[in-house]
């Protein structure tokens, strides 16, 4: 008997018995398409975080106020300002830093023609849009001429610009500000959602000096709600933090005992985690989806061990006429290969369908590679050799008048 032959008995064999292989396939079917569809779903979700990291900007610092004390009162995380345009300006002396952003921001109510809607309004620095990788889709940013003389200008993120504007190019409209008029100089690129949730298009950025000046307001000359911080290399971000604390603490004049006002994140490896987090997290997900193919792989071992034990004299039959224990072995391992493989194409199609649906029902994003698939069409090719292999032997290993004798 060559390879062939073999190959057309175990096809004859599946096929004797069609219901019993179709349902022994499903669990194979079902345990690769739920490796497809777990690991499509966790690479998504890195993809996802991966893009707003890259949105982000590369090796960014925030610095941010801190709690503070006052006639014996604490004051939480942010409650107080406590930073100002002169720390930033300060800051951006400073070696290992490359650029820094002062940031004022609060809800604003904007309108054009008949259209309104109400939106965060973000004051800042010309260096905000390149330090946090922002691009512009239409028109410019606001220049430091704008900066210094407290123009009223604005950039809007793109669901502003189509919530206010429709598909209207905004790039010269005059719109008003809390009943201020100001002059739409650029529209941004969408950007989506950060890494907190927020979505970064529904924004409306000016000067910060206007918004300080003419909008927002504060008790608190030249005051700030945060800066954004760019160090000159990922490898110096803990020097220039080292640099950022320093500095500051001598300019707040805040002795040796006392804590920080102020507090320096690291948006780099606070990214980093949240990347490691969603690739355990998709790994994990495809583990746990592997657990059905091991179920399915008990399921075809259980199955063979029944074929063999009801297609005992078949094999007396076969070796008393010359087949060997390799011919037999190798009939009964390919009809778990086969199994196996059609069980794991069917259920890679499965899966790719099922990420399909995911995407377009749930709106979550679905990533699939060939690394995927491969991996599980690799999955059930070891399944089968693995689970095959005891049905198999014991098959080979049974004596011809024995079998023969089995009723």
């Amino acid at each position: 008997m060559n390879l062939l032959t073999i190959i057309g008995e175990a096809t004859r064999a599946l096929r004797t018995n069609h219901l019993r292989t179709a349902l022994t396939m499903l669990g194979m079917i079902i345990g690769v398409a739920a490796v497809v569809l777990m690991l499509a779903i966790g690479q998504g979700a890195q993809t996802s975080i991966n893009s707003a990291i890259a949105s982000m900007g590369s090796h960014l610092l925030i610095v941010m106020p801190g709690a503070t004390s006052s006639g014996g009162v604490r004051w939480g995380i942010g409650s107080v300002k406590t930073l100002t345009v002169q720390d930033a300006q300060a800051i951006a002396e400073l070696p290992m830093i490359d650029a820094t952003a002062p940031v004022i921001s609060g809800a604003a109510q904007l309108n054009y023609s008949a259209n309104n809607w109400s939106t965060i309004l973000t004051g800042v620095t010309p260096d905000y849009f390149s330090i946090n990788n922002w691009e512009i889709a239409s028109g410019t940013i606001f220049s430091e001429g704008d900066l210094r003389s407290g123009a009223r200008v604005a950039i809007l993120g793109q669901i502003t610009a189509d919530s206010l504007f429709g598909n209207e190019d905004p790039t010269g409209k005059i719109i008003r500000i809390t009943n201020r008029p100001f002059t739409v100089v650029g529209v941004l690129a969408p950007k989506g959602q950060s890494l907190s949730g927020r979505d970064q298009d529904d924004n409306v950025f000016i000067p910060l000096t206007t918004a300080q000046r003419q909008v927002i307001g504060s008790q608190f000359p030249d005051s700030i709600n945060f800066m954004t911080v760019r160090a000159k290399s990922e490898d110096s971000m803990e020097a220039a933090e080292a640099e950022i604390t320093h500095l500051l603490r001598q300019r707040h004049r805040i002795s040796n005992h006392m804590e920080n006002d102020f507090t320096v994140r690291n948006l780099t490896a606070l990214a980093s985690v949240a990347s490691s987090t969603a690739k355990i997290m998709g790994w994990m997900l495809g583990a746990i989806a592997s657990v059905s193919l091991l179920v399915g792989g008990i399921g075809i071992m259980n199955i063979m061990l029944v074929s063999v034990t009801e297609r005992t004299r078949e094999i007396g039959i076969r070796m008393a006429i010359g087949a060997n224990q390799r011919m037999i072995l190798t009939q009964f391992l390919l009809e778990s290969l086969m199994i196996c493989i059609l069980g794991g194409l069917t259920g890679i199609a499965l899966g790719i369908g099922g990420a399909w649906l995911a995407s377009q029902i749930a709106g979550i994003e679905v990533v699939i590679t060939l690394g995927t698939i491969a991996l599980a069409f690799s999955f059930a090719f070891i399944t089968g050799i693995f689970f095959g292999l005891y049905p198999a032997r014991k098959a080979a290993a049974l004596k011809p008048v024995e079998a023969l004798r089995h009723e």
